[in-house]
């Protein structure tokens, strides 16, 4: 996912725009485990290297198609600009590699428990960072978030730390991108321009030791490591399109969408074992949610009285 600045939309017409754009890319990330599920036999480094690869063709496509060059431009001649892209690509990088990975070794229960604890991260961090007073009601829902993380520590006999890895990266992330002096589409370009570098030189090397997947006489893997362009790169665009034309309430409330995909498919799909204990985690996880989100639903319903 991508962070962006979310704008009171101009009108109803592109409110109802906004929307399908943001509800696509919800739906895109929740049915991304499929793709990840089918290159799960390629190591999750190599497929995150060609994710990002092939993400450059598409953001540029975009870019120019959309004529916003101009600021990309000027971010590219400023190396303060370029080192906070570098340290965002980073992480966003960090977060992909996880997140393939996980799905490639049948926990993407882990994957979607993390992104319903992400947003519930990110008031945490504004609260310590940014000295942010929180509400009761997310105070209250931070601390139900943590007692969930307490009740699985408890039952895997370890931290789950891939959910908590996944969803400190992407606040993290988050929390950065908005430092970041450039637009949403600009700044994916930017930072998958500036990831490519490292990725290409890997992509080189794994086919230099004959031990890259990406190879004419393996047509079904080569097309699915192109493909990793188009799965990554589509969902970011059309929520950051989505997200300029819809209230924060709305994508907030919306952001739920693909975990809850995500968790589904994975208890009724891919046949992960759900244990008592989990449930009870993702219950008091839905619990947290709920106080969160509850403001945002009365300002909609407020909005929509007027």
């Amino acid at each position: 996912m991508i962070d962006t600045v979310v704008a009171p939309p101009a009108s109803e017409g592109e409110s109802q725009r906004g929307f399908l754009f943001a509800l696509s890319a919800y739906f895109l990330w929740g049915l991304l485990p499929f793709f990840l599920k089918a290159v799960a036999h390629i190591p999750a480094t190599e497929v995150v290297a060609h994710r990002v690869l092939w993400s450059v063709p598409v953001a540029g496509v975009v870019l120019l198609l959309l004529r916003r060059t101009a600021e990309l431009k000027r971010a590219m001649g400023s190396p303060r600009t370029l080192m906070m892209a570098a340290a965002t690509a980073a992480i966003i990088t960090l977060n992909w590699g996880i997140y393939a990975w996980a799905i490639a070794t049948d926990r993407a229960l882990d994957t979607a428990l993390g992104y319903y604890i992400n947003p519930l991260v990110s008031i945490a961090m504004a609260a310590v960072l940014l000295r942010e007073k929180l509400s009761r009601l997310q105070i209250a829902a931070v601390a139900l978030a943590a007692f969930a993380v307490l009740v699985l520590t408890v039952e895997g006999g370890g931290v789950p730390w891939i959910s908590l890895v996944l969803a400190f990266s992407f606040a993290i992330y988050g929390f950065f991108r908005k430092t970041l002096p450039i637009g949403p589409s600009q700044g994916f370009f930017l930072e998958v321009l500036i990831m490519s570098i490292p990725a290409l030189a890997y992509i080189f090397w794994l086919q230099w030791t004959g031990q890259g997947h990406f190879r004419l006489d393996q047509p079904g893997n080569l097309a699915l490591l192109v493909a990793c362009g188009p799965a990554s790169a589509v969902p970011l665009l059309l929520y950051a399109f989505g997200a300029k034309l819809l209230r924060y309430a709305t994508i907030g409330i919306m952001q739920y969408i693909a975990p809850s995909m995500v968790f589904l498919i994975a208890v009724f799909i891919f046949k992960e074992p759900f244990s008592s204990e989990r449930a009870v985690a993702f219950a008091l996880i839905w619990m947290a949610l709920a106080l969160y989100t509850w403001p945002m639903l009365r300002a909609l319903r407020v909005r929509a009285a007027r």
